[in-house]
């Protein structure tokens, strides 16, 4: 399976997203997580660590996809409309993450209108969702539902966890934090959903 993670926006949660993916397909076959953002966020996270999946750039990526069942590809941030439509033909699921707040909705809504035309497979995953009283995440979500668009039912919650294992080079799930299990509870429900 080839799962794309792309954005509009940067600070959405992408590249967190496609290693943590990378991680939850790694546990269903081997899995390939391809760096393809110009600030190599990934190669750098799995620089300081040990993850359990390869992470290459995307030139080394032709090199090595044959040899993995799943490929997980970074994306740079807001890619140009050809990118867009390449990045979108070559996959089976285009994840689209987006926080809550307005101007990461507004640009996951340009991507949207440019996806289009494409009648391309996608699914927006809402990140960074405030906790509880904040209700912004319930009503991003509401609003993109009613708006007709394909958006996961799980989300990722807002967790300085994620910094740690970005810190550490590690997945969230190996942290010595009291929120570990629930940030990495997130991205099992997520690559469920996708495999569902």
């Amino acid at each position: 399976m080839i799962v794309t993670v792309a954005s509009f926006k940067g600070g959405v949660g992408k590249s967190t997203t496609a290693l943590h993916l990378a991680a939850y397909f790694q546990t269903q076959a081997p899995t390939l997580l391809v760096d393809g953002d110009l600030n190599r966020s990934a190669l750098l996270w799995a620089s300081k660590g040990q993850l359990p999946f390869k992470v290459v750039d995307e030139k080394q990526g032709v090199k090595f996809a044959r040899e993995y069942e799943n490929l997980i590809i970074d994306t740079p941030a807001r890619p140009a409309l050809e990118e867009l439509k390449t990045l979108a033909m070559g996959c089976d699921l285009l994840v689209l993450p987006t926080s809550p707040d307005a101007l990461a909705l507004g640009a996951t809504l340009q991507m949207v209108d440019a996806l289009h035309s494409l009648s391309s497979n996608y699914r927006i995953l809402l990140t960074l969702i405030p906790p509880p009283p904040s209700k912004t995440g319930e009503e991003a979500k509401a609003t993109l539902v009613k708006a007709g668009l394909p958006v996961f039912q799980a989300g990722i919650r807002r967790l300085a966890v994620f910094q740690k294992a970005a810190l550490e080079g590690v997945l969230v799930n190996q942290v010595k934090d009291p929120y570990a299990e629930t940030a990495w509870d997130c991205y099992l429900k997520v690559g469920r959903e996708i495999l569902s």
